[in-house]
């Protein structure tokens, strides 16, 4: 089964799980971190023949930039749990250790930019040519590979999403569409109840970048902060949701 990053709804086709988690508390719980023993790999990933140069080249870019990340220091409590510190090392380890190769797919989807295959490896994502077709930031398209890498996790259910509320408003009553093509979520599996899912991490990942990157453009953390808003909207879980607020007016030193 393919769980793709669906553009058109950021989808993620996964039936066999709809949270990982029973009950607001166990959202809010701090889950196990894959273990030291399991794969780590400080090169970089391995991309198979069959993916084009530019879009190898691009994805190696978007990497590049990751790694030149810097912060002086700032951190919410999430982001820490998750990632680690605010930097270059921390998010190319987080990432390395959990991704070893990428591939190409179609990923069951004209739309799609980016899926997992958890049946046939928990250490590999797909890419699809999109990833160089869709004219989005560079910090949004990398929180789709970050994102895809948090569904990696098999001791984690790959971090299956919950079905979106139907009707589906943001905090304003403003119907919630797809920020990539502006298609409606309401009743798509495109949301999570938890802080630690996929979309719940790339919303830390992108708020604490906007918050705290010392070295990154106004631009990028303007993105960064508008992509994480956006994102936020996707957890429907209440008490989760005001965690993450309260956790993005916090940070550790």
């Amino acid at each position: 089964m393919k769980l793709p990053f669906e553009v058109i709804a950021m989808t993620v086709l996964l039936t066999a799980f709809l949270s990982t988690t029973n009950g607001a508390q166990a959202r809010l719980m701090k889950p196990l971190e894959r273990s030291a023993g399991g794969p780590v790999l400080g090169s970089g990933p391995v991309f198979d023949a069959e993916i084009a140069a530019p879009i190898k080249a691009q994805m190696l870019d978007d990497l590049a930039f990751i790694q030149s990340i810097q912060s002086n220091g700032s951190v919410t409590p999430f982001h820490q749990a998750i990632f680690g510190a605010v930097n270059g090392p921390s998010y190319y380890q987080w990432f390395t250790s959990r991704v070893l190769q990428v591939g190409k797919d179609d990923c069951g989807s004209a739309n799609a930019v980016a899926c997992v295959i958890p049946s046939v490896s928990d250490t590999k994502i797909w890419i699809t040519d999109n990833y160089i077709k869709f004219s989005h930031p560079q910090i949004a398209r990398l929180s789709v590979v970050y994102h895809e890498a948090r569904h990696t996790e098999s001791n984690h259910g790959n971090w299956a999403h919950a079905t979106c509320p139907t009707p589906f408003v943001d905090d304003l009553g403003h119907e919630m569409r797809s920020i990539w093509t502006g298609a409606s979520l309401s009743g798509e599996p495109a949301c999570d109840v938890t802080p630690y899912g996929s979309y719940g991490s790339a919303t830390i990942f992108l708020k604490n970048i906007s918050k705290f990157c010392s070295n990154c453009s106004d631009k990028v953390k303007t993105d960064a902060g508008i992509y994480g808003d956006d994102q936020l909207n996707r957890i429907t879980d209440g008490p989760s949701k005001a965690a993450m607020k309260n956790d993005f007016q916090t940070h550790l030193m």
